[in-house]
């Protein structure tokens, strides 16, 4: 009897490394979107769900789940909570993450300050991040490269 079940381990053991490489094949990129108005977020895909918080103008999140009207994002403190559709935008901006964010003129440290950001301003995203730095533009038109582990929302 045990002769019989031996040969089903190895073809188990295949199988579920054939499974696992198709798993990692098929990951989906991360999207991140922006708050286009202040917005509610709700305990469930339905305006009878619970209010938990709102999440102001700009704030990204991160797209878990798309459902018809209702989207499931991560917010930028971890939490997992369903908002309206119709309050993402396309835009995309990152929240700043750092105590004090130094914002630069350049893709180099010892580049001069363009200015400073403090811990949860909302930047728009002006580039994609390149190399560890993330070119972004301040409400007020400054624009500058920030450091990418300074920020949250790529």
């Amino acid at each position: 009897m045990n002769r019989l079940r031996r040969p089903a381990l190895p073809r188990l053991a295949t199988m579920l490394v054939a499974l696992a490489g198709a798993t990692v094949g098929t990951a989906q990129a991360i999207e991140f979107r922006s708050l286009s108005e202040p917005a509610i977020m709700y305990d469930a895909p339905s305006e009878q769900g619970k209010r938990l918080f709102i999440l102001r103008t700009g704030t990204p999140v991160e797209v878990v789940v798309t459902l018809d009207k209702w989207i499931k994002v991560r917010e930028p403190g971890g939490s997992l909570n369903w908002v309206e559709r119709r309050v993402l935008a396309n835009r995309r901006t990152v929240l700043v993450t750092a105590e004090r964010a130094a914002v630069r003129r350049e893709t180099r440290e010892e580049s001069p300050l363009s200015f400073e950001a403090a811990r949860n301003v909302v930047l728009e995203l002006a580039e994609p991040p390149s190399l560890g730095w993330v070119k972004v533009r301040h409400a007020d038109g400054q624009v500058g490269y920030i450091r990418a582990g300074d920020i949250w929302g790529l």
